[in-house]
């Protein structure tokens, strides 16, 4: 589905990702993983045209640096972790904006199918209660759930999550997760997750990309990739011991 070769991100002689290459495949869940300054963001930046990069990044076999924005807008969609909102919108009208790269003009009229997929996103989320009143009274959690609503108003097929869920509480945190997880459950979709915390990268990651200091340095089933051994080395720490402990605080 996604294949990122040899992909470099330099500012001037600051060298953000260095040759990083990778490969995401449809039901998959991909988690980039690493400390701080590893690059992770960065990779999500220039995966969506965001950034300058050198390297090759393909979407179904076509170079994605290719693809119109409005064509690209109906395959790749991007929740990030922070939105500013500056005015009154609806719930509603905020979902319904998934819609618009599939709209077949600028004057084009919705239909009955573009109004069940609102009414669909709005469901499965948790927000028709809410669906008219405005973005600027929400809670942090409800104001994710409803940008999560848009993305799943667009329909996408590839999900890209830069740190979703990194301000929210636990339990708007649970709620995100699952809700994407039961998304990609539908054929032909995957998603892309950059995360800080480890747990939710082992809970609900299929494949993960470890990055350090913008290196690749492991790839593939997330097992494998979050073995302790990979782990340490990166974050210079017993990780697998520190989650031991941090569990043991839960025990009895």
């Amino acid at each position: 589905m996604l294949n990122v070769d040899s992909l470099t991100v330099s500012y001037g002689p600051l060298k953000i990702l260095d040759n990083v290459s990778f490969e995401l495949q449809k039901q998959q869940w991909l988690m980039i993983v690493g400390p701080n300054g590893a690059g992770k963001s960065t990779v999500i930046k220039a995966v969506t045209q965001c950034v300058p990069y050198s390297g090759k990044v393909t979407l179904d076999g076509k170079d994605i640096a290719h693809i119109r924005p409005h064509a690209l807008a109906r395959s790749v969609a991007v929740l990030s972790q922070n939105y500013h909102i500056g005015y009154a919108f609806t719930v509603e009208e905020i979902v319904s904006l998934g819609r618009y790269a599939w709209k077949k003009g600028l004057f084009a009229k919705d239909g009955e199918d573009i109004d069940d997929r609102i009414d669909h996103a709005l469901e499965i989320t948790g927000l028709k209660k809410i669906r008219h009143q405005s973005v600027l009274t929400l809670s942090g959690g409800e104001l994710q759930r409803t940008f999560l609503a848009q993305i799943f108003a667009q329909d996408p097929r590839l999900l890209i999550l830069d740190e979703p869920t990194n301000h929210l509480d636990l339990v708007y945190q649970k709620q995100t997760f699952e809700l994407i997880s039961e998304w990609l459950k539908q054929p032909g979709r995957a998603v892309i997750s950059v995360v800080h915390d480890l747990s939710l990268a082992k809970a609900y990651g299929s494949h993960a990309l470890l990055l350090n200091e913008g290196h690749h340095i492991a790839s593939g089933n997330s097992e494998q990739v979050l073995a302790n051994d990979n782990l340490s080395k990166v974050y210079n720490m017993d990780v697998q011991l520190w989650m031991q402990q941090l569990l043991a605080n839960w025990q009895n």
